[in-house]
């Protein structure tokens, strides 16, 4: 489903929700996985249903609370051919517009003929997901202008879907239905920063930082030898949480190689915000250690030595050498236990 910023993220398996959504969360990567064993529950109609074609896929169905994973019922007949979309709960918070990135729960269904199975939940992985970039045709249109804390049902078909290649890798052919049930946690714009007054630009030896808002924030290098040691620096105290590891947060960055004193990678510059569990060891060091026990809301200067960044191999890639410091400057956007 999203996108992983190929230079930051350690490689890692790609679960059946990276894939199911759009083209990475966490992240990338998509940093969040699906599990195929999921707690919710599909219930089929009678055997005597079979063969049939439903009328409308309205006979599909999904109960349950918003935040739990639902309860979803699949009848044994075959999917009608059009897209069918229903709020199951309605939200009250700000539409998601194309301009916004989901942070969101779901289940996925492949609904085949008069069978299905589950592909996968991140109710059961533990991490919500990060819709972002280029959405499943029919799962766009079903999600546009809903509201934050919204459940939302989407009954796909191939048109609005993958299409007659189908998509092997998690299991759904051409002629196969997806079924959806999303829970809209928050929307995050794509070019959106924390709001937080900035109380310190670094300097003293550090790095000094300016922002604007909307943009990627300036990053300017001082002509001193870097430090040592991993520099933790809040330059905004954001209010929300305080992140713990394993907890999954969506960010935006800017990095710069302190030798070059060049932006290496960001995702500004991609207009997709970036998602991930921290802590655990899905990205660089200097990411884990020094972004936990931050709070959601805050920007971060980070200033990473080898050490706790790619280490004596570096990023051949990126320019990275393998003595090189590292320099992030990171916006914590939203966080989900």
């Amino acid at each position: 489903m999203r996108r992983a910023a190929a230079l930051l993220v350690i490689p890692m398996v790609a679960a059946a929700a990276a894939a199911a959504g759009c083209s990475s969360s966490s992240s990338s990567s998509s940093p969040s996985s699906a599990s195929n064993s999921a707690s919710s529950s599909a219930s089929a109609s009678s055997p005597a249903n079979a063969g049939a074609t439903a009328a409308s896929n309205s006979v599909v169905s999904a109960s349950g609370t918003f935040g739990k994973a639902p309860t979803v019922s699949i009848p044994a007949e075959n999917a009608a051919a059009t897209l069918y979309s229903k709020t199951l709960i309605q939200g009250t918070g700000a539409p998601l517009t194309k301009t916004d990135s989901l942070l969101g729960n779901f289940v996925l269904y492949d609904w085949s003929g008069t069978a299905h199975k589950l592909l996968g939940s991140t109710f059961s992985s533990g991490s919500p997901t990060l819709f972002s970039s280029q959405l499943l045709p029919g799962l766009e249109q079903a999600l546009l202008g809903q509201k934050a804390g919204s459940r939302v049902l989407a009954v796909i078909p191939p048109a609005d879907g993958f299409g007659p290649q189908g998509n092997s890798r998690i299991g759904v052919g051409g002629k196969d239905t997806l079924v959806f049930v999303v829970d809209m946690i928050q929307d995050i714009g794509n070019t959106s920063g924390v709001t937080g007054a900035q109380t310190s630009s670094g300097g003293a030896g550090l790095p000094t930082v300016t922002a604007a808002t909307g943009k990627a924030p300036t990053i300017a290098i001082p002509a001193s030898t870097p430090p040592k040691n991993l520099q933790v620096k809040a330059l905004v105290k954001g209010t929300g949480q305080t992140i713990a590891k394993g907890d999954y947060i969506v960010v935006q960055y800017t990095g710069v190689n302190w030798r070059t004193k060049k932006v290496f990678d960001s995702s500004w510059s991609r207009s997709t915000p970036f998602a991930l569990n921290i802590g655990v060891g899905q990205v660089i060091k200097g990411w884990d250690t020094g972004l936990v026990g931050q709070t959601v809301g805050s920007r971060v200067l980070l200033v990473i030595p080898s050490a706790d960044g790619y280490g004596k191999t570096g990023s051949s890639q990126a320019g990275i050498n393998g003595t090189d410091t590292l320099v992030f400057v990171v916006d914590i956007l939203a966080g989900a236990k």
